[in-house]
Formats: C-alpha cells, sequence, structure tokens
C-alpha cells in the first residue's frame, strides 16, 4: 500500500490550478521541478493547461489509469474527487484539504466516510489536512511546499505541515538532503506506524525524524519503532507536554503520572531518541546522518581557548560521558605543540592555532584508543583563519570516530561552518550543543548494544487474586480495602506484616494482643483513599489502652470529616521499623497500558516528585535502570556513612508488580506505600497497600 503512495507511476492533481499562490498551482509545480518523471495530470473543468501541461476536466476524460491522486479541492468536494480517483485506478491518494475533524464533529464525519471508502477499497490515504509527500529518490514532490530538498539520508513524518515547511528551510540551509518527508495530518487512516514501518526497511533512508503531537495506537508504536530503532535511529520530538496528562487519580503513582510521563516511557521502551526541543531534533539528526556511532562514552576535546573547552568538559560530565586523561595522547603532542600548550584533556592548542596544529592534535586523538568520540571548537582569533582550519579538519577526518564541531561566534566563522558542512561534518554554534548531540549517539549505542529482553515469570497464586478482583467487580467495590490488597500481594509473594480487619475495638485489641504490640492501625473504607489525610492512620500503639483510645479518637475524627464513608472497620498489623522507605506502583495509561513507577518515600515523593516511569512487562535490567535514573538513587547505595539497601530486592518487588499488573489487565492502579527496604539479605515489605480496579466502560 505504501508503495503506492512512496512511487507512483502516474500523479493526477485533483484541483490543480493556473493562479500562483494557489495550492493546486504549487502542487504542480513542484512535481515539475522536481523532475517527477511519470505522466502528471491536472484536473480542473476551468482549466485548457496548467503551466504547460494538458488539463482535463475530470479523469474520465483522461480516459487512463492514474497511480495516486493528490486532491486539493474545497471540502464538500473531497469525497467526490476520491471516488473518482479510486474508479481511474489511483490507488494511493493525498488529501491536502482542511476542514475535517480538526472544525468539529461535523467535520470528523466527512473524515471517518473519507478513511472508510479508502480502507474498504483498499488505498493508501494520506492526510487529510496535510501538507504532502516528498521523494527524493523518485524525484517527486506531491506538496505546496516552498521548497524541494536535495537527496539525503534522513526521513521526516511529522503532524504538523508548517514544521515540515520549517524543516525543509532547515534542510536547505544546512545543505542537508533528505530521503522522504511525510505531512500526515489528521492521520485519517495512514499514522506514525506506518511510515515507521515503512522507512524502517527504506534503502535510502539512515535517519527518521519525527514531529509527534499524538499517537494513534501505543502498542503499535512500540512494536514499529522498536523495530525502527532496531536498524537505524529514530528521533522524535513530542509536543503537548504539558496539561493533558492532569487527571483525577487516587493513587500516587497515577497523580504523579501524565501523558507526557506515558511517551517519555514508550520512547525509552522503544529506543526512540527523545528530543528536548525543536532545534535538538535538528541537531541530533544532523550528528546521526553525518558521523559514525560511538563505540564508548570517552570524549576529547580540542580547542583554541581554555573557556570553550571548559564548557564543553563540563557538558560532557554533566550528560554522564568521560572526558578521561589522554596519557597516550598527551605523549604524541608533547613533542609537537607549543610549550603552553595544554596536552591533556582538553587539549587546548591555543589561540594562534594554525591548521596544521589542529590536524596533529586531532590525529592524535583519533590514534589514541581511550577515545570513543572527538568534539573541536573554534573561537574566531586575530590570527584565526576559520575556513583553513575547517578544510584541514575536514581533510584529517578518517571516518572511524564521530567528530563534532562547535565553531563559535558569527560573521567571522560562517566560511569555516560552510567549509565543515561541505565536508559531512555537524558544526553547533555551543560545544553543549555538540555534547548534547553526541550524548545521544551514545546512547543509541548503547540501545543497539542492550541485552535481550528477559522477563521473569515468578511462581505466583494467580487463582486467589482471580477471586478476589472477581469478588470486588461484582459487587462493584473498584476500591480494594488494605487488607484484600495485601492478600493480593501475598499471592505475588511480597512479605507483608501480620494483620487483621477489626469490626470493634474488642476485636481490635484481641488482633493486637495475637499479633504483638507495636502496632499500626488504620481506617478500612472503601470511599477514604487517602487515609492518613483525615487522622484514618495511628503508629506504634504499643498497648490495649494505646489501641482502645486510638480506635475511639479514629472513628471520631473519620466520622467528623467524611460522615458518608462506609466504615468496614480498622486494619490492625505489626508495627514496621526501620529500612528506607520506597514507593512502588502502577498506573495504566490508556494508550500505552500498565505504567510502572518508583521513587524514595516522604518528602521524595511529595514534594520532589523524584520518580521513575517504566511500561510493563520489565526486565530485571530495565528496573535496575529505573533505579539509577532517580536522584536519590545515591541514597539507596549509601551515602556519608548511611547502609545501602537491598536495591535487587526493589528491582524484583517492580518485577512482581509488572507480572501482577500484566496477569490482570482489570487493575487501574497500584501503590506500594511505604515499601520498606533493609540492608542486603533482610527482609523487605509492603508496609501499606491500595489498588484500584477498572470500572467496566470507564476507559470507553
Amino acid at each position: 500500500m505504501l508503495r503506492a503512495l512512496m512511487y507512483p507511476e502516474s500523479i493526477a492533481v485533483i484541483g490543480a490550478s493556473r493562479t500562483p499562490g494557489k495550492v493546486g498551482y504549487a502542487i504542480v509545480s513542484n512535481l515539475k521541478e522536481a523532475g517527477f518523471a511519470g505522466p502528471i495530470v491536472p484536473v480542473n473543468p476551468a482549466a485548457d493547461s496548467v503551466l504547460d501541461l494538458k488539463c482535463y476536466p475530470d479523469l474520465k476524460t483522461y480516459g487512463k489509469p492514474i497511480g495516486m491522486a493528490v486532491v486539493a479541492v474545497p471540502t464538500q468536494h473531497v469525497q467526490a474527487a476520491v471516488e473518482a480517483s479510486i474508479d481511474a485506478g489511483a490507488k494511493a491518494i493525498i488529501t491536502i484539504t482542511a476542514g475535517f475533524k480538526e472544525v468539529g464533529a461535523e467535520g470528523a464525519q466527512l473524515e471517518h466516510a473519507l478513511e472508510r471508502l479508502c480502507t474498504t477499497r483498499g488505498v493508501a490515504l494520506l492526510g487529510p489536512n496535510c501538507l504532502g509527500l516528498i521523494n527524493t529518490d523518485h524525484a517527486m514532490n506531491a506538496s505546496f511546499a516552498k521548497h524541494t530538498p536535495r537527496q539525503g539520508n534522513i526521513s521526516v513524518i511529522s503532524q504538523s505541515g508548517a514544521l515540515c515547511t520549517a524543516i525543509l528551510d532547515w534542510a536547505e540551509s544546512r545543505h542537508l538532503g533528505l530521503a522522504k518527508l511525510v505531512s500526515m495530518g489528521n492521520k485519517a487512516q495512514l499514522a506514525e506506524t506506518d511510515f515507521l514501518s515503512a522507512l524502517a526497511v527504506d534503502e535510502q533512508t539512515s535517519v527518521i525524524v519525527g514531529y509527534l503531537e499524538s499517537i494513534a495506537s501505543g502498542d503499535d508504536f512500540i512494536r514499529a519503532a522498536q523495530q525502527a530503532t532496531s536498524r537505524k535511529p529514530v528521533i522524535v520530538f513530542k509536543a503537548g507536554t504539558t496539561g493533558a496528562g492532569v487527571k483525577a487519580a487516587s493513587s500516587h503513582t497515577g497523580s504523579l503520572a501524565g501523558a507526557d510521563i506515558a511517551y517519555g516511557a514508550a520512547f525509552a521502551r522503544s529506543g526512540v531518541i527523545r528530543a528536548p526541543t525543536f532545534e535538538s531534533m535538528f541537531d541530533y539528526a544532523t550528528a546521526f546522518s553525518m558521523q559514525p556511532l560511538p563505540k564508548g562514552k570517552r570524549v576529547a576535546i580540542i580547542t583554541n581557548a581554555g573557556g570553550p573547552g571548559i564548557m564543553a568538559a563540563d557538558a560532557v560530565e554533566e550528560s554522564g560521558m568521560v572526558v578521561e586523561p589522554l596519557e597516550y595522547t598527551a605523549s604524541a603532542l608533547r613533542e609537537h605543540l607549543p610549550a603552553a600548550a595544554s596536552v591533556g584533556n582538553p587539549i587546548d592548542v591555543l589561540g594562534d592555532a594554525d591548521p596544521e596544529r589542529y590536524v596533529m592534535a586531532l590525529n592524535a586523538a583519533q590514534d589514541d584508543p581511550h577515545v570513543d568520540a572527538i568534539v573541536v571548537i573554534l573561537t574566531p582569533q586575530a590570527m584565526t583563519n576559520p575556513a583553513e582550519i575547517a578544510r584541514a579538519v575536514a581533510a584529517g577526518n578518517r571516518g572511524e570516530k564521530p567528530i563534532l564541531a562547535s565553531f563559535m561566534g558569527g560573521a567571522d566563522v560562517m566560511p569555516g561552518r560552510a567549509e565543515l558542512v561541505a565536508a559531512s561534518l555537524p558544526d553547533y554554534p555551543s560545544p553543549e550543543r555538540a555534547v548534547a548531540a553526541l550524548r545521544a549517539m551514545v546512547d543509541y549505542t548503547n540501545w543497539l548494544e542492550r541485552p535481550p529482553r528477559v522477563i521473569t515469570r515468578f511462581k505466583v497464586n494467580r487463582r486467589r487474586v482471580q477471586r478476589i478482583i472477581q469478588r470486588h467487580m461484582r459487587t462493584r467495590q473498584f476500591q480494594v480495602g488494605e487488607a484484600q490488597a495485601k492478600e493480593i500481594l501475598r499471592a505475588y509473594d511480597f512479605d507483608v506484616p501480620p494483620g487483621q480487619l477489626a469490626m470493634s475495638v474488642e476485636e481490635a485489641v484481641e488482633v493486637a494482643e495475637r499479633i504483638g504490640f507495636p502496632v499500626a492501625m488504620k481506617i478500612a473504607s472503601p470511599e477514604i483513599v487517602h487515609k492518613s489525610d483525615i487522622g484514618g492512620v495511628r503508629l506504634n500503639l504499643g498497648s490495649p489502652n494505646d489501641v482502645r483510645d486510638a480506635y475511639d479518637l479514629m472513628m471520631m475524627r473519620v466520622r467528623q470529616r467524611e460522615p458518608n464513608a462506609q466504615i468496614e472497620g480498622v486494619y490492625v498489623e505489626t508495627m514496621v521499623g526501620g529500612g528506607r522507605e520506597t514507593i512502588v506502583g502502577m498506573t495504566r495509561d490508556p494508550q500505552f497500558g500498565p505504567m510502572l513507577m518508583f521513587g524514595l518515600g516522604g518528602i521524595f515523593v511529595e514534594v520532589m516528585k523524584d520518580v521513575t516511569f517504566h511500561i510493563a512487562p520489565i526486565t530485571k535490567d530495565e528496573a535496575l535502570q529505573m533505579l539509577s535514573s532517580t536522584k536519590s538513587y545515591e541514597l539507596l547505595r549509601g551515602v556519608r556513612g548511611q547502609a545501602s539497601v537491598d536495591i535487587g530486592a526493589i528491582a524484583t518487588a517492580i518485577q512482581r508488580i509488572s507480572q501482577l499488573v500484566t496477569d490482570f489487565p482489570e487493575i487501574k492502579e497500584m501503590d506500594i506505600n511505604p515499601f520498606i527496604v533493609g540492608r542486603a539479605g533482610t527482609d523487605s515489605i509492603a508496609a501499606d497497600a491500595r489498588i484500584t480496579l477498572e470500572e467496566p466502560g470507564a476507559s470507553a
């Protein structure tokens, strides 16, 4: 289907125009100027010719089969134009026209009818409300963009036509070629997953760049993206990162998650490189398209000024890469560089450096087995010739290690930048941007070298959990009480403190005496989720009198603050002490499914929001990566005399939650908070738990 869209043998332009400035004129003009080799068939009943091409009143008059139609007529005529195109043999249709679902319900109905027609007839539909499509390998510019790019190895998919034009202008200014550019528009039929799958196997495409505002199908996207990233880098700039994720949520995990976090987790899972800005998307694409991948994260910095070298070194270290002392390189350079030059790392060739000095440093860095990538910095000194140095650096590039340049400044370094672009050496206005692009390359190398994903399946009691969930669903009790939540955790082999639900003060005392003091006591009610907020939690109760007093006070406060809540009693359990409080949980995203969460308890989750998410199912390595990606990870490992905790136990807990929520899609949200972790070899305890089930039809 996509072959017919990317490589049509003939193209009809429905709505072709003789008037410059009209969309129908621009499309015909672009097809001609790009050098499209097949027949171009303008269709307009009011014109005899368009741009010296014979124009037809309709496709029946043309009388020959067409491969693809580009439709640029008013919204009310689109359906008829598409039907006529299909009747004329078109296997692909690009609908440029706007006025569909983006304008409301009536437009959405028109768009649905259009999609249904094309899908039923086996025709590929791009759009509506799009810029069009460019394929430089086929000399085809079926769009109304201003520029036709030169041929290159970057392919672009975008939901925004305006962003496509910005990308084309950027590529032109950088003398960078494109392979394919696809404006998806409203994605009535074809969406990002279709184009990711196609571009993954496209021989002309080495780098895939995407601008996305939404994803049509989360599961399909992850599958398509994983297939693509296993072959070539996929760089995505995702817009719409605020506000959309705000929702009512009963658990900490649910309230901390949001749409943007879900997208980030999906990208991490599938190996997609996420560009934080539109600018960085270009930066990354340039580096990937021009340079080989680094074999590691050790970076050599060559500079003619101390300050920019320090800036680059800071950026490298802050990004997690390494500025190693270059003993091998230093010994080779001491013989040739001036005594004042620094031969460590950064290599400072001094402000009066000529091309020969730069090449000397570059050769030494390329020879050094402890260097994986090189950043070359130039600032415009009075004695500096940026163009000559750029040519020398380009000539000295062996193509074995990635070399990224930062020629800092404005007009004075422009000749040098032009030489770098001509030699396929990426150049950035600041060292930080060069280092960020290099970090993206290192991350992609790590992704390609990752071990196979092995999901551990633990031996559990699924039947016990199934009974509990079915009972709650049958009685429409979608908040699972703590006692039952802990039964679910026990079934999945979590350590849970001994405890029992008590229906009266006497029963609470009896339970406390049986399990042993001190105890914790918590209100049990399906309507009360955040128990501590209303005085529904009492800790360290050390005697029967403590239990009686706490019970009476708790009941009084709860009835005052939640007078309509159904009270089932209190949950009395053994008090757990010591260890580090963490929180592990899950919230089910409507697009990407169960998102696992980890963070430290207390201020780290409540105030600092220092949490991390990953999409289930999860491997042990991925669970460990979740832990190490938090700012508070060092506290788990032990700092300033504090003991480390059993990090492996937390990773196992996350894996068990992953299995639980994968086994039971009825679970909408859950928290174990706190999950108390001690030193390695000690028990890790699920001290409190809450589970929310999905109401049937609630997500529809």
